[in-house]
Formats: structure tokens, C-alpha cells, sequence
């Protein structure tokens, strides 16, 4: 029987999953991080992407915008800014944004509008390749 840690992943809105898994793995700020059971602890800031839990071979996929993650041995918390489903993804809405970003970014009016496109941007991006993932890996 293989080793689980307990995991939690809530945004605030509401709790998106609890339960035990065999591997969480995450985007970190320095890069994607792999978490298993027995973790040393570690406290990070995610930026937006894909969060995956793995139990018995099965994986389960969250887009979360950014947030923080908490690793302590036996228990992991990610503390999303907001969280969802990575089925539950809209990709054409995800699009315009990107597509809204790009063209806020091409018209920089002010320094803080620029910054603010830049991450919509990169949010966006981040869920149309959560979206590709998924499909690659349900061969839909």
C-alpha cells in the first residue's frame, strides 16, 4: 500500500477538494514543485497554473490563479486566490481573455495597466494550457 498525505485545496469561495492522495504537484513561483508524503515542510506563493492530485493512478487536475502552498509533512494546503475544477474550465472565455490582455498590453496607456494586462495575460495563458493538459490526457 503506497504512502498519502491528506490535502486540502480551498479558495475563498469554498473548499474545491479534501482528501488523501500519494502526490500533489503545483506551480510554484521558482517552478513547478512535486510533493509527496513525508514532505519536508515548505511554505511557497503559487502563480497561476495547474494543481494535480494523484491517488492510485488516477489524477485530478484545479486551475488555481495564484495563492499560496502549504507543505508539512503529512498534510498539504493550497490556499488559492480562487480555485476551480480544471474540467470545469471555459475555453473560449479564457481566449478572450488572453485575447483582451494582449490588446490591453499593445495600447499601454499607463505603467499599472500594462502590469495588470501582464498578469491576465499570464492567468490566461496559464488556463488554456491547464485546458490543452486535460485534453491530452483524456485524449479528448
Amino acid at each position: 500500500m503506497a504512502m498519502t498525505m491528506h490535502v486540502d485545496i480551498v479558495s475563498a469561495e469554498e473548499s474545491i477538494y479534501a482528501g488523501t492522495v500519494e502526490m500533489v504537484t503545483a506551480p510554484a513561483d521558482g517552478g513547478d514543485v512535486g510533493i509527496m508524503p513525508r514532505h519536508t515542510p515548505l511554505l511557497t506563493r503559487l502563480r497561476p497554473g495547474e494543481v494535480t492530485v494523484e491517488k492510485g493512478g488516477e489524477k485530478q487536475a484545479f486551475f488555481v490563479s495564484g495563492g499560496v502552498l502549504e507543505v508539512q509533512p503529512h498534510v498539504t494546503t493550497v490556499l488559492a486566490d480562487s480555485a476551480v475544477r480544471a474540467r470545469d474550465l471555459d475555453e473560449a472565455e479564457a481566449q478572450k481573455a488572453k485575447d483582451r490582455a494582449e490588446r490591453a498590453m499593445a495600447d499601454q496607456k499607463a505603467e499599472l495597466d500594462y502590469a495588470s494586462a501582464q498578469a491576465e495575460l499570464a492567468e490566461a495563458v496559464a488556463k488554456l494550457q491547464t485546458i490543452q493538459r486535460l485534453r491530452q490526457r483524456t485524449g479528448i
